[in-house]
């Protein structure tokens, strides 16, 4: 098999790698959306952020990506007023988690679209790969 056979493989399989993990952070940010404190000094949840980096596969020799970190997104907490919430401080301000279903459901899309993007690659390489073995076996 050609190495650019090998390369696209490699390439479209750590993409779909990195847009799958990125997609499970996302659906525990939405699952958490609403997920608040159990005590007024503590925080509610906090949105995670996943980070890329380049990193060079040692087999094909070529730069794929790869998920660098999972961190924390540090923006402020939006409050609202619910003196009945356990949460809730002497003011009867809640903390909310800092997670913006729209921006989610953003990154959610995006991140599917690399998915299918990468898959689609990795489809078309598998058949080239076929055709080629195909060609050999017919001489």
């Amino acid at each position: 098999m050609s190495d650019a056979l090998n390369a696209s493989l490699s390439i479209s399989g750590a993409g779909m790698a990195a847009q799958s993990k990125r997609l499970r952070v996302i659906t525990e940010n939405v699952a958490n959306a609403n997920t608040t404190a159990s005590t007024p000094e503590a925080d509610p949840y906090r949105r995670k952020v996943v980070s890329f980096a380049s990193v060079l596969d040692l087999k094909t020799g070529l730069s794929t990506v790869a998920v660098d970190r999972i961190g924390r997104d540090h923006s402020q907490f939006p409050t609202d007023h619910d003196p009945s919430n356990p949460a809730a401080g002497p003011d009867g301000m809640v903390k909310l988690p800092n997670v913006d279903l729209l921006v989610e459901l953003a990154d959610m899309r995006e991140a599917t679209r690399s998915y299918e993007a990468n898959l689609q690659t990795f489809k078309q390489a598998r058949e080239m790969v076929t055709m080629t073995i195909d060609l050999l076996r017919s001489r």
